[in-house]
């Protein structure tokens, strides 16, 4: 790190648990955001902040008006432009040491995988069941810890799924794909807007944890909060060893 790096991140170098060498690993560290929403905004502002050295922002649209009442990181005056690249810019103008990546894309197949294949971390803050599994599945595939993320109405939940460790489930452990799950929108039901940068601002926190090698993660454990009463409870999620994707039987 140079100097200005120093000064920027001297408080996360007072920490003991984190000091130069963690500051060091998030400075060199990759981190794949997933949307560039009301999750990915918070998320990734934090990641900025903190020098994750090169942040890569992956969302399909464009922001609307809707969009504003909790997506922070866009502003009235990017309405109309795509997601990633008014993201870019306000990530930039936070911090101008870190790079960011900006793909104008929802990532599938090929592409998908080649960019978990890169990151360090993965943080899912999609709005949809069939792009959550399919990040999980690349996450498997490659061995990369993934945050997940989901915020509706007051209720949100955050959690970590890190195969690395033999004795830690995946998304799908907790969430078979194909069974029959609710998929409800915010843009039908609402969600209150500090909830998804509480989740979100959660997300960033576990995978800095993650990146700088200190704490203890949520991997194995589902994160819920009531909004409405400001009540967290913990639940622990086993790992499924007949699961389709990472159990020792796959469907």
């Amino acid at each position: 790190m140079n100097d200005s790096q120093l000064l920027r991140y001297s408080r996360h170098i007072l920490l003991d648990q984190i000091g130069i060498e963690g500051q060091q690993r998030i400075v060199s560290a990759r981190a794949l955001v997933v949307g560039a929403g009301g999750l990915g905004s918070p998320a990734a502002l934090y990641l900025a902040s903190a020098g994750v050295g090169t942040l890569v922002l992956a969302d399909g649209d464009e922001v609307d008006l809707t969009n504003l009442q909790r997506q922070i990181l866009h502003t009235t005056a990017a309405v109309g432009r795509a997601k990633v690249e008014s993201g870019r810019d306000s990530l930039l103008a936070l911090n101008p040491e870190i790079e960011v990546v900006a793909l104008h894309e929802r990532l599938s197949g090929d592409a998908l995988d080649e960019q978990v294949k890169l990151a360090d971390v993965v943080l899912d803050c999609s709005d949809n069941f069939a792009t959550r599994h399919a990040v999980n599945r690349a996450c498997v595939r490659y061995a990369r810890p993934l945050v997940s993320g989901a915020a509706i109405r007051f209720d949100g939940q955050v959690a970590v799924f890190d195969t690395r460790n033999p004795a830690h489930p995946c998304y799908h452990c907790l969430f078979p794909e194909g069974e029959s799950v609710e998929e409800i929108r915010c843009a039908v039901m609402g969600v209150f807007a500090p909830l998804t940068g509480i989740i979100g601002t959660v997300q960033a926190a576990e995978a800095l944890k993650l990146l700088a090698g200190c704490g203890i993660s949520l991997a194995g454990r589902l994160l819920l909060l009531d909004g409405l009463g400001m009540e967290w409870r913990a639940i622990q999620v086993p790992r499924d060893p007949g699961c389709g994707v990472c159990g020792t039987r796959p469907a």
